[in-house]
């Protein structure tokens, strides 16, 4: 079965996740900047290392829909859980592909004589 829905909305995601983890990393750098260090630069780039793990999920999703759900939810709730508003949308896109990933079915073909 084609996957198309899942690997677009995990591709959408994955680059939103990327834009949100470089903003926080932004952030983070601004902060470092005026405080000498700040925590938000390590969670930033755990953001940007998840964000590549959905757009890997996205990729997988089609050969192995349940794995690259997986890889997809892992990604969408830890960049949520990293950088928290910067990763709103990606982290919805990403957790809606990874529980369709995981939980839709294949259509049998019945073929009727």
């Amino acid at each position: 079965m084609k996957r198309t829905t899942e690997f677009v909305l995990g591709l959408l995601g994955g680059i939103f996740g990327i834009i949100g983890a470089f903003i926080a990393l932004f952030i983070g750098g601004v902060d470092a900047a005026i405080n000498g260090s700040s925590n938000i630069i390590g969670l930033g780039w755990t953001a940007v290392i998840l964000s590549i793990l959905g757009i890997v999920g996205s990729v997988v999703v089609k050969g192995k829909p349940k794995l690259g759900g997986i890889f997809m939810l892992v990604a969408g709730i830890g960049g949520f859980i990293c950088v928290s508003f910067a990763y709103i949308l990606s982290g919805v896109l990403l957790i809606i592909a990874g529980v369709m990933g995981v939980f839709r079915k294949d259509k049998t073909s019945s073929t009727q004589v």
